[in-house]
């Protein structure tokens, strides 16, 4: 592995992180102290920076785990810490967006991470019941007070990212330019294609894709209806998440994907996780492997890019159906 990994520019922001992304989702539940050391240690010395978490994650057990690694393991200097609030435990109402608890939020994420900012700050998800402008202003506050460094959304659809980066952008220098979306985005799942992702491409906005591997479908391990007893697939909490990925249509694509490494002599994780990453407009993929070599399999993509014959192969298996209005009318 390279110590020298590629950086990339987080949206149109001055902000540089690696162009490989460590989630931290199963921190502090599936992972535990052992394994999340030896996971921020090796992507840390293969020159990993952004490392991206959530206060929902294992009920804030995921940043308090990160938190404690930053005291002795890993400079908080070298790392750009990603996290969230929004979402909630709550049966009637999924997410918060008001300024009250965002607020509340972030100084708890701060607290479990030890730290006294975070570098960015995500929405967890748009909250219809609160007005846009109000959780756009916890952004703003937070920013301002120095206890975010940017600001960002996640699974936003394309009006709703729109309308809060133009809301922000109608006030420069008073208001905070949203910096990167973090949406899904795989070769099983090109929904952001559609709106999200010309949205952020017009807007300057950042995408962090999440689960670039398909929920762990394209690396080949549920090929030929074989499911691990080790895999996420045979996990009970998990295996929910896994599932809609598993039909006819996902393994034509994770055929293909392994045809195509095959002829590369790489591997299906590596092609799938090189494909996502250098799609326009994505800065980086977070990637959310369980042990250190599962990651040091994924960080070894640094030196592959595809050739574009495989790209537009791959690009024809996978293609979503974009019909009006998702294509300009006058090509229909």
């Amino acid at each position: 592995m390279s110590a020298f990994m590629e950086q990339r520019h987080l949206g149109r922001t001055g902000l540089r992180v690696s162009r490989i992304g460590l989630g931290t989702l199963t921190w502090g539940r599936d992972t535990d102290e052992h394994d999340a050391a030896d996971l921020l240690k090796t992507f840390w010395e293969a020159g990993g920076t952004l490392v991206d978490t959530a206060d929902v994650y294992g009920d804030g057990e995921s940043e308090y785990l990160l938190g404690r690694l930053m005291e002795g393991l890993v400079p908080r200097r070298d790392l750009v810490i990603s996290t969230k609030a929004g979402s909630v435990p709550d049966p009637d109402r999924r997410f918060d967006g008001s300024r009250a608890h965002l607020l509340s939020a972030l100084d708890a994420s701060l607290a479990r991470l030890g730290t006294d900012h975070v570098d960015v700050w995500h929405l967890h998800a748009f909250d219809p019941h609160t007005p846009l402008e109000e959780t756009l202003h916890a952004l703003d506050v937070a920013v301002g007070s120095g206890r975010a460094r940017y600001a960002g959304v996640s699974n936003f659809c394309g009006w709703q990212l729109a309308k809060a980066a133009t809301w922000q952008l109608a006030a420069p220098g008073v208001r905070n330019r949203v910096a990167s979306t973090q949406m899904e985005y795989s070769l099983l799942q090109r929904g952001v294609e559609r709106e999200v992702l010309p949205a952020a491409l017009d807007l300057g906005i950042g995408l962090l894709p999440s689960s670039p591997l398909g929920r762990g479908v394209l690396t080949g391990k549920y090929r030929k209806d074989a499911t691990p007893m080790d895999s996420r697939g045979a996990s009970d909490h998990l295996a929910p998440f896994v599932e809609p990925y598993l039909d006819d249509t996902a393994g034509h694509i994770v055929d293909a994907v392994a045809t195509a490494a095959d002829g590369l002599a790489v591997t299906p994780l590596q092609v799938a996780l090189a494909w996502v990453r250098d799609r326009p407009g994505v800065v980086a993929p977070i990637i959310g492997p369980r042990n250190a070599q599962q990651l040091t399999a994924a960080l070894s993509v640094e030196t592959l890019s595809l050739p574009d014959e495989i790209c537009r192969a791959l690009d024809d298996v996978s293609a979503p159906v974009h019909r009006y209005p998702d294509h300009d009318w006058s090509t229909l």
